[in-house]
Formats: structure tokens, sequence, C-alpha cells
């Protein structure tokens, strides 16, 4: 076969950049970053190492149905209509006994959970979650709390920022192509940048500003730069007085927490903290003050978003060039969206097992808690759940106490993991269902918002390797065997079919670039003709539906507990080169890190005697580890540092296993420990022990 190219969308990792693959005779020649997007041809480590990922024979390979103990490793290999049938007849039995809604699905977010969400409604369950309550919870809720919308509903416009602050947002590390780009682009146009972190990140490196903070006083930083705000009257009058309300309450509630307050607090210079506001009141409206991307983190996370979002408001960046404009859907550029899966099925009666949205009313209920499920699974409480498909993710890997976690599974029966790599969550499964790696795969079109919204697709590059499926041929085959016709779809030819019916689009208009553009050019929508969906109808102070529950808006400060003695406070983190865990035993990318470290402070190093790449022990609770230390001033002195996602111990896998060490394992009752406001887990809310090995 010829040489030829295929636009589809990279599966590294969440953000599902869009490439160009060179293919020929049905193999990879080549993978870059698709040239007529803002990735300019380019891609991140992770995102070149795809071909790896299918020419990895440690993989799932074909169906397999548990024959020993769950965790044992014992395993018969079955056809795919045997596994669907099995799967089938299972979720039947289960739903007969204990009603439809005793079904839970998580998955890992992203564009195409509404074939996801379709299959859960047509089960006729509530119980659709995404692993966000591990992520992204606090600041969807913290943007709902201030603005009345998602978080996704704006947009980060970093090509024409003057001045970006990031605080728990490593963006040249945990990598989104497109957005790197654009950040680079502002820098190099002389706009600013300001990194707030316990430690200095490759981004800190590219900064205008760096502040390393004390773990856990965020919160505080951002008190300080509102009271200065207020206090010098450098906000945005105009724009407070039109579009915010509660202005006043904000006022009264701010008074304690001056910039001497919070220099003192976070451990950092108060002349620094007022020339970076005067520098912010400069670039001003165009600032993007960033309210984090992975924020579970500290009780008080949610707060730390909230209060980046009124910083914004101040500055009156909410809806402005440069800063945070209102992103657009179809119908906003005079287009017409895609018809929904979810329209095939009646939404369930059967409220939520995990009480969001009803028993916790201000709870987006879109992807509600998994965690909270977990705990009816265990309780029965409101009612049992009994079977959990668990569609690319591994909460086994993403949430603290995994030990705990598997206890909470036992009244399980029926646990399936679709999947494209082993993980800890497949190896405890039932059945596993293969899923072909992206390359290997098509997915349905799905919607982008933004300036310029559009359509992607993401096409199959080449055939399978192994006897494994794409995720929408493995929900047909389910829905088959379980008589819901309507999602049983013969090609993705018949299901993108389906989705274009309206637009005025067909798959023939995604040939040229891979995406079907819906505005010619970026629109961005006035805030004044924005009707914003708070109480109030502006961007809210003080929000009755958290009040309501008892919970402040305005909530005051609790220092953070110091560690104590021969101990740090974990925190973890992402790097350029891996994705969670499931690029740790990819080839090419294990060649690049094959294992974590553990940052340490010099000082603090130095009074245990240990310096870089000697052992260190890790301890916490009952869970210990041994790894290699850097020692660094460029960490503050309470915090240990490691990047996620290493610790593996699966068989299968010959290259991480045994390779470095796992940071939630080392998180005792880690899953009890969640923020009422912000619906996240407190991951950084934990002390571990460090010592000479």
């Amino acid at each position: 076969m010829a040489k030829h190219k295929v636009y589809s969308v990279c599966g590294m990792c969440t953000v599902r950049c869009p490439i160009q693959v060179d293919v020929a005779n049905n193999e990879v020649l080549f993978i870059q970053g698709n040239p007529h997007s803002a990735l300019k041809g380019a891609l991140c480590a992770r995102g070149a190492a795809g071909y790896a990922l299918t020419q990895d024979d440690e993989r799932p390979q074909y169906p397999m149905i548990r024959e020993g103990k769950r965790g044992e490793g014992k395993w018969r290999r079955a056809t795919w209509d045997e596994a669907f049938a099995y799967v089938a007849e299972k979720l039947k039995t289960i739903q007969s006994k204990y009603g439809k809604e005793s079904v839970i699905w998580s998955d890992r977010g992203g564009p195409f959970v509404d074939l996801h969400q379709a299959f859960v409604r047509g089960l006729g369950s509530p119980n659709y979650h995404n692993h966000d309550s591990a992520c992204a919870r606090g600041v969807q809720h913290a943007c709902k709390s201030v603005v009345g919308i998602g978080r996704k509903e704006l947009v980060y416009d970093y090509k024409n920022c003057k001045h970006l602050v990031l605080q728990t947002r490593n963006i040249l590390e945990a990598i989104n192509v497109a957005e790197v780009n654009s950040v680079l682009d502002a820098l190099n146009a002389g706009g600013e940048m300001t990194v707030i972190d316990v430690r200095a990140t490759v981004t800190a490196g590219k900064a205008t500003n760096f502040f390393m903070v004390r773990p856990g006083t965020d919160y505080a930083f951002n008190l300080g730069v509102i009271h200065t705000l207020i206090d010098l009257g450098k906000f945005n009058k105009e724009y407070v007085d039109t579009y915010v309300n509660g202005f006043d309450d904000l006022v009264k509630f701010i008074r304690p927490y001056t910039a001497k307050w919070a220099a003192e607090e976070c451990g950092i210079s108060e002349k620094a903290l007022r020339a970076f506001v005067d520098q912010l009141v400069e670039a001003a409206p165009a600032v993007i003050w960033h309210p984090g991307w992975m924020t579970a983190r500290y009780q008080d996370s949610f707060h730390v978003s909230r209060t980046a979002y009124i910083i914004n408001a101040l500055l009156g960046a909410i809806g402005a060039k440069g800063g945070l404009p209102f992103a657009n859907k179809p119908g906003d550029v005079g287009a017409k969206g895609l018809k929904k899966f979810v329209d095939l099925f009646p939404k369930p009666e059967a409220k939520r097992a995990d009480g969001a949205g009803w028993k916790l009313p201000h709870i987006d209920a879109g992807p509600g808690l998994i965690n909270l499920a977990y705990d009816a699974i265990e309780s029965g409480d409101p009612y049992p759940v009994r079977a959990y498909i668990c569609h690319r993710h591994d909460p086994m890997m993403a949430f603290p106490d995994p030990e705990t976690l598997l206890k909470k599974w036992e009244k399980l029966e029926l646990l399936v993991a679709i999947t494209f790599s082993w993980s800890d969550t497949a190896w405890n499964a039932d059945v596993v269902l293969p899923m072909s790696p992206y390359l290997e795969r098509e997915s349905p079109i799905a919607s982008k918002g933004g300036l310029k919204p559009q359509f992607f697709v993401r096409q199959r590059a080449i055939q399978p390797r192994y006897d494994t499926r794409a995720d929408w041929e493995i929900l047909a085959g389910i829905s088959k065997a379980m008589g819901m016709d309507a999602l049983a779809f013969e090609s993705a030819e018949a299901m993108w079919s389906y989705q274009l019916e309206g637009t005025g689009k067909t798959i023939v208009d995604f040939e040229d670039k891979g995406f079907a553009e819906l505005a010619p050019k970026p629109v961005y929508q006035d805030i004044a003709a924005v009707k914003i969906p708070t109480p109030s109808g502006k961007l809210e102070m003080i929000h009755p539906k958290w009040e309501q529950e008892g919970m402040a808006s305005l909530k005051p400060y609790v220092s953070p507990a110091k560690p104590p003695a021969g101990s740090f406070r974990i925190i973890f983190g992402r790097c350029g080169v891996h994705t969670q865990g499931h690029t740790v035993n990819n080839r090419l990318l294990f060649e690049q890190m094959p294992e974590n470290v553990l940052w340490l402070n010099d000082a603090a190093a130095k009074e245990m005697g240990v310096a870089s790449g000697d052992l260190v022990k890790v301890s916490g609770g009952s869970h210990s580890g041994v790894m290699k230390a850097f020692v660094t001033s460029y960490v503050h002195p309470e915090a240990a540092f490691m990047i996620h996602g290493f610790g593996h111990k699966l068989p299968p896998e010959s290259r991480a296993y045994g390779k470095g060490v796992a940071d939630n394992a080392l998180m005792p009752g880690g899953l009890e420990n969640w923020s009422k406001e912000g619906g996240y887990i407190c991951m950084q809310e934990h002390f571990i022990k460090v010592e000479k090995a």
C-alpha cells in the first residue's frame, strides 16, 4: 500500500491533540501534530511514542474472563461474542435483582463521553461518572459558584494574554501542546508569566516571577492579592459595579488578609507580592489567573480556584480578549450541534448513588463523584450497587489508599475493565475487554467549544495488531447483547452519519484537515450580551447554593499544619514524559524516565545525611517503598515531591514492575478526606516519613 496520511486524534493523555499520521502497509511511519491546527506540527514526547503502544506485546491482546480470585491473575481467553454475552447476562441478572440503577460507570472524561453517557442511560442507570473527583472537580464547582457555568465554558486566551498566572498548573510539563505554543507566543511577544508553586518546575524556569510558597498556603496568597487590589483601589471599578454581585461582602471579608499577612503566611516577600499586583493591574484586562487543572489537593483548594476567578473578575478579565472570554458553542456562531446519543433514551428516574444533585445539591450531577459511589457499593445506601464498568480509567492508581478501595469493591458482582493497557483496576476485574490503542481505532465525532468552535474526528490509522476493538465497537457489542439496538452501530460511518444528521456537515468535510470549523475567525462575546446563569445574573462573590448547604462562599483562612518531625507533606505532580500510570511501561517513554525520584530540600536532606542519588525509605501508614533522592534548593523544606504513576506491581509489565514508588499508596484514609465544597479528594493533606535507606 502506498504511503498516505491519516488525520486522527492522539490518545496518550486526556488532552487528545489533533495529529497527522503517515502510514504505509499498515505501519506507522511518522506521527506529528496536525499541521492545520494550533499544534504547528508539534507533539509532546508522549504523543510521539504512540506507535510504541501499538507494538507493546505486554498489553491486553484479547477478551479475558477471570477464573481465579480477583487480583490472582488467572484468566481464560474468550471470543468477543462470548465476552459480550457474559457481560450482558451478568448485567441483566444484577439489574433484575437490585434494580436498573445498580450499575455504575466511570471513565476519564473527554470529548467522546456522549456515547458513554448514552450507554449508561440505555441501561436505565443514572450513574455515569468520570475521574474528576481525583482531578478538577474543585475548579468546575469554583467556576459554577462565581460565573454560573462550567470551567470549560471559559477560554484561556493565552496568545493575547499580557500576564499569565499559573497556580496549580504546570503548563510546560503537564502538556497541552496547543496551549504551550500559545503561551510561548505570548511570552515572545513581551507577555509576562508568574508561577506560584512549592517547587521550581520547568514552567517556573520561564517565569517573570516565581513564588515558592509554603505547601497549602495558596489560598492565603490569593487573599493577599485581593486585599491589595481592593485596599489600594486598583481593581476595575466600572467592571465590578456592572458585573459583580456581593462586592461589599468581599470587601468586609478581606479586611484581615493584608499583603503583609499573606507574605508571612506563605514565606515570601511582601515587596515582591505588591510589585506583582502592580504588574497585573498594568496588564489588565488581558490577564489570565489560571484557576488550576488538577486541583484535588487541599481542603481549601476549592477556595484557591474560587479566589482565582474572583481576581480575574476584579481585573475585568472574565469575558475579555487576552483574559478568559466565553467559549462559543455551535449555536453561538449560527451552526447546529451534533445529534446526541443520549437523546436515544429517556433520562432514568432513579437518583444518583453518589448523591450528586440531590443529597448534595451544589455538586454537578453530570459526572458526579465516583468516590461516593464506591461508598454506596459498601453501604447499600441509597441502594445496592453491584456492577461497575470502568472505561479507560484506573481508580486504583488515581485515588489514595488502593487497599481500602479494593475492600469497598468487595460486594461488586461484576467489575468490567475496558482498557488498552494493563492497570491495577484491570488486574482486579472480572472481565477485561481490550480496547484498541488510538492509532488502531476510530471514535465518535466530537464537538469542541472555543473562540472558533469545531467538530473533529479520530480516524483509524492502522488495523489492530491483536484481537482488540474500538471503544464504540465494544459498547455496540454489549448493547446488542443487551437488546439496546439503538447503540448497536454496525460501522463507524453509521455512527458518524447519526451524529451529523441536521448539521449540514458530512464526513467528507473532515477529509482535508481532520476537523470542520464552524466559524471563519475567532468570535469574542461581549460580556454585556452574555446571560450569566447565576441567581443574580452577575458574577457571585457569595453564592446562595453553597451558603444554603452551610458552606461559606468566602471561607475564613485556616493555616495548614506543619509536618511532624522527620516527616514531609507529600506533593505529587506530572512531567512531560508520562501520563499518570499508563505510559510507564511504554518502551520509548520508559527509556526517558524509568522511575520516579523524591525531591527533597537540600537543608532538610543534609540533616538526614541524604545526598542526590541516595536511596531513601518513604512511609505512609503501613505502606513503604524505596526510591532515589533528588536533593535541591528548589523545593520547599516542608515538601517531599514525586512524579505520579510509578510503583507498578503487575507481572505482565516487565519494564514498569517495581520501579519507583506509588504516591497514592502512601495516603492511608485518603478516600475519606474530601472537600464537601468542591467534591474532590484532598490528596496533599498527608504526611510521609522519609529516612535514609
